[in-house]
Order: C-alpha cells, then sequence, then structure tokens
C-alpha cells in the first residue's frame, strides 16, 4: 500500500484520502460505524481530540507537521493491520456516552442501547432497584443503565478479569463506584443468591461457522467475548437453566444473541421468547419474563447439554 501523500494538509483531506483507501483497500464497518465516510470521520477527529459534531466549516484548518504523522500512522494502522478505530483511539461511544476500550474488550455496539434510552418501556413493569449486566465487558450496557436509572444497584459480571480491569476504569471514569460494582465469575457463579429486577446480557453468542467467516477487524477482539461453541449457545443455555434463581418475581431478562436467534428458536421451539424490534437497526434480542424463566426452568435445564 502506498505511503500517506504529503500533500495532505486539512482535515478535510484527510478524511477524504482516508474514504477512498478503505474503499480500495475493502475494509470492514462494524464497530460503531457502517460506512467508509463516517469511519474516517471518526477516525480523523477522534485522533485530534475534535468532537464529531464539529461545523464542516473547520474541517478546511491545516493541520501541524506532528498532527499529520499521527493521522498518518493511525490510518496506515487502520488500512494494514484492520484494527478497528475505537482500539485506536481508545475510546467508543454508547448511548452517547464515551468509554474507554481496548482489546481486552468488545468494542460497544450493541442495539440494547436503544431499549436503554427508552427505559425498557413497555416490557419493565417498575422502576428497577437492581441492574445485572451479565458479560459486562467495558461495562457499556449496565454503566448508561445506571444513568437511566439514578436510584438502581448496578452489577457488572464477567469471566474475564481483563474485561472487569476496563470495566473499573468506566466505573471510575463516569463517578459511579457509589452504586456501581464489578463481579468476577463464569455466569451466575460469582452471584450465588442474589436477584435482580432487570438482567440485561450481550454474552459470546457467535456460531463456530460465523465466527470462522468473520472479517479480519472482529479477530482483533478477544476471542472469549465472541465464540461460544458450535450453535454459540454454551453460555445462553446455562444463563437460561439458571435466570429465574437470579430474578425477582416481577423481573425481566433481556438477551442479545444476534445471529444465533435461528439457533435459539429451533433448541427451544416451546418457548414464547419476546423477540424485540429495533428503528435504530439490529436483531436477535429476546425478552423473557421472570415468571416465563419460572416456568420454562426444566425445559431449559433437561436441554443444557443439547
Amino acid at each position: 500500500m502506498s505511503a500517506i501523500p504529503t500533500r495532505l494538509r486539512t482535515l478535510r483531506d484527510y478524511i477524504r484520502w482516508a474514504v477512498s483507501r478503505f474503499h480500495a483497500e475493502e475494509l470492514y464497518f462494524g464497530h460503531g460505524t457502517d460506512n467508509a465516510w463516517d469511519e474516517a470521520r471518526q477516525l480523523v477527529l477522534g485522533a485530534l481530540h475534535l468532537p464529531w459534531e464539529m461545523a464542516d466549516g473547520y474541517l478546511d484548518c491545516r493541520l501541524e507537521e506532528d498532527e499529520c504523522m499521527h493521522l498518518g500512522a493511525l490510518l496506515q494502522r487502520r488500512i494494514e493491520e484492520r484494527i478497528p478505530a475505537a482500539y485506536l483511539l481508545g475510546e467508543a461511544w454508547f448511548c452517547g456516552l464515551p468509554f474507554l476500550v481496548d482489546e481486552r474488550v468488545l468494542v460497544p455496539r450493541s442495539p440494547i442501547a436503544e431499549l436503554i434510552g427508552q427505559r425498557f418501556a413497555p416490557w419493565l413493569p417498575h422502576e428497577p432497584a437492581r441492574i445485572l449486566d451479565l458479560c459486562t465487558g467495558s461495562g457499556c450496557i449496565g454503566i448508561a443503565c445506571a444513568y437511566e436509572f439514578p436510584e438502581a444497584e448496578v452489577v457488572l459480571a464477567d469471566l474475564s478479569f481483563d474485561a472487569l480491569e476496563v470495566a473499573n476504569r468506566n466505573i471510575e471514569r463516569h463517578g459511579l463506584d457509589e452504586r456501581v460494582y464489578t463481579v468476577q465469575g463464569d455466569g451466575f457463579a460469582g452471584l450465588p443468591g442474589q436477584r435482580f429486577d432487570l438482567i440485561v446480557s450481550n454474552p459470546p453468542y457467535v456460531d463456530a461457522e460465523d465466527f470462522a467467516d468473520m472479517p479480519k477487524e472482529y479477530h482483533h477482539e478477544p476471542a472469549m467475548g465472541l465464540a461460544c461453541g458450535e450453535d454459540g449457545l454454551d453460555l445462553v443455555r446455562r444463563m437460561l437453566a439458571e435466570a429465574a434463581d437470579h430474578l425477582t418475581e416481577r423481573g425481566v431478562l433481556i438477551v442479545e444473541v444476534g445471529n444465533s436467534q435461528v439457533h435459539v428458536e429451533a433448541l427451544y421451539p416451546e418457548v414464547d421468547f419476546t423477540w424485540l424490534e429495533f428503528s435504530q437497526g439490529g436483531h436477535g434480542v429476546f425478552l423473557l419474563a421472570a415468571a416465563q424463566c419460572r416456568e420454562y426452568q426444566e425445559l431449559f435445564r433437561a436441554r443444557l447439554q443439547a
């Protein structure tokens, strides 16, 4: 690949050049953006600590030499190494909030953000006192919930110590350490006897076939946050078998399974999952009420080994 041209001097120059090269090199966009223009703008402006919503007139500002060198190096890495922009910047946005991210956690991108912005209406029957973000990664889902429900205690749980280090940094960044905390454990293992009014989870759910076919950008993310068995449901099976023991009487369970929705429906044809719809894009997120989790618990347990 050719080097960054030395004639590039303005923000607009770098964004335009990056868009052209991103298309030519057939980069994949799926970590917060879905097109070359937004990816280039995010990377160029973010690298120089400039706001995304900055007026276009400022794009013609000329850059200092050190800024040009910094941008050139980042763009080269995005193109040659296929590193997602969020990792290059060390930051991603979710629910309008900034989160520290690195290659210990997935880049935040769940459609659950739309549900959080709606305060889970009309599905959540009451104001939750306790919320669990299971398989939390960076902590973005649970921390965003803490903003929407300012009286709630929020638990961020994950198997990965590395991920929880990132989550704890985000708790500190948002000043929420008085009511948001982390727990390490495999699934519900670190939460014996604890019950929640709302359990939200974006667990690993990519099946073996999809994982093998994923673009290079995804392979910079921790594999344990993506792949989970032949059908992607190794962890989801256990979550369903145990959820009733961790929900309050009127609690709600919301789980993202993406493309593995087909496997969920095939494995549990008797279960009346509510598959949520999204106006901003996204699919494969189901909801079960606590009563349903109790009703089907024996079935869920019986199919743990399926």
